[in-house]
C-alpha cells in the first residue's frame, strides 16, 4: 500500500511539469492565433489638436447599407431610417434613391481612393451632411501623419475647412489588425495573395466595435454569383451603366494582384455571423 502510494506521487510529480507546458503551449497559441482588437480606439480623429481622441460611437442596432445594385427596388428605405444608427460606404448617395436605401447617414466608411469624390462635392458631404461620422482608411503611404501621407494632408485640409465635423482615420494598428484577422479566417497571408481588403471589410470591423447587432443590407453570400437563377445587378445602384456585380466579384476573386476578394469576404461575413448578432436582409442569407 505504502508502495502504491509512492509510485503514484512519483506519476503526479512528473506529470504536473508536463500539464504546466501543456498549458502554456495552448495559451501562447492562443495569443499568437487571435489578435486583441483596439476596439474604438482604432480610429484616430483627423483634428488640428494634437491630442489623441478616439472614435466614441455606440449603437444598439445599425443598419450596414451596402452600395450594390442589389438595394434597387427593396422598398427598405423606411425600415433603414428608422433604425439607430445609419452605416454607408465611400460616396454612395441617398438623393434620389431614398425609397430604396433611406435618407439618413450616421456614419459613412470611406476609402482612401474615395476621398477625390467626396472633395469634388464637399459642400454637400461635409456642410449639408455635418452630422455624419466619417471614417477614413488607406495604407500607410497615404494616411501617414507626417506630412508626407498626401490623402491624410487632404483631410486634415478639410478638417481645418470644416472644425464641426468629425473625421476618423483607421489607425495603422487597426489596418495590421485586419490583415491578420483575413488571415485567421482563410490562413491565406493578404499581402502574398496579392489582395486588398475592400472598404466593406473595414465597414463591418467597424460595426462590430460599435453596434449591438447589425442589419446588413443588399449584400449577396459567398455562393450567391454560383447561382444560376442570380439576378443581374449593377455592382453599385447609383452606376446603372457599369459592370454587373457578379462579374465584377469574380473578376476581383480571381486577378493575381490588386483586386478585392469579395466572394472570400463574404465567406469570412457568414462565420462571423455565427459569433455576432449579424443578420443579412435584400437577400437573406441561410445560415
Amino acid at each position: 500500500m505504502k508502495y502504491l502510494r509512492l509510485r503514484w506521487v512519483c506519476l503526479l510529480s512528473l506529470s504536473l511539469p508536463l500539464l504546466l507546458w501543456f498549458a502554456h503551449v495552448i495559451r501562447s497559441y492562443g495569443s499568437a492565433h487571435v489578435p486583441h482588437s483596439t476596439g474604438l480606439k482604432g480610429y484616430g480623429r483627423i483634428s488640428l489638436s494634437r491630442v489623441d481622441q478616439f472614435l466614441k460611437m455606440r449603437c444598439s442596432q445599425c443598419a450596414l447599407v451596402s452600395s450594390s445594385g442589389q438595394m434597387l427596388g427593396t422598398g427598405a428605405g423606411e425600415e433603414i431610417d428608422q433604425i439607430s444608427c445609419v452605416i454607408r460606404m465611400n460616396n454612395a448617395p441617398t438623393q434620389g434613391y431614398e425609397k430604396d436605401v433611406g435618407s439618413r447617414t450616421s456614419v459613412r466608411v470611406v476609402s482612401h481612393t474615395s476621398v477625390p469624390l467626396l472633395v469634388k462635392n464637399e459642400r454637400y458631404y461635409f456642410q449639408h451632411s455635418a452630422d455624419t461620422v466619417y471614417v477614413f482608411w488607406g495604407p500607410e503611404r497615404n494616411m501617414r501623419q507626417d506630412g508626407k501621407g498626401r490623402t491624410f494632408n487632404v483631410l486634415l485640409k478639410i478638417a481645418r475647412k470644416y472644425p464641426n465635423v468629425r473625421i476618423y482615420a483607421v489607425t495603422r494598428e487597426k489596418i495590421l489588425y485586419c490583415d491578420r484577422m483575413f488571415q485567421i479566417e482563410t490562413g491565406k497571408n493578404r499581402m502574398k495573395t496579392g489582395a486588398f481588403l475592400s472598404t466593406g471589410f473595414f465597414t463591418m470591423i467597424l460595426a462590430m466595435d460599435m453596434c449591438n447587432s447589425i442589419h446588413v443590407y443588399g449584400m449577396v453570400h459567398d455562393n450567391y454569383c454560383s447561382q444560376a437563377n442570380h439576378s443581374v445587378v449593377p455592382y453599385h445602384y447609383y452606376e446603372r451603366n457599369r459592370m454587373d456585380e457578379c462579374k465584377m466579384y469574380k473578376v476581383h476573386e480571381h486577378v493575381r494582384r490588386g483586386g478585392h476578394r469579395f466572394i472570400t469576404e463574404k465567406t469570412i461575413y457568414a462565420k462571423w455571423a455565427t459569433r455576432h448578432k449579424i443578420e443579412f436582409r435584400h437577400p437573406v442569407w441561410s445560415l
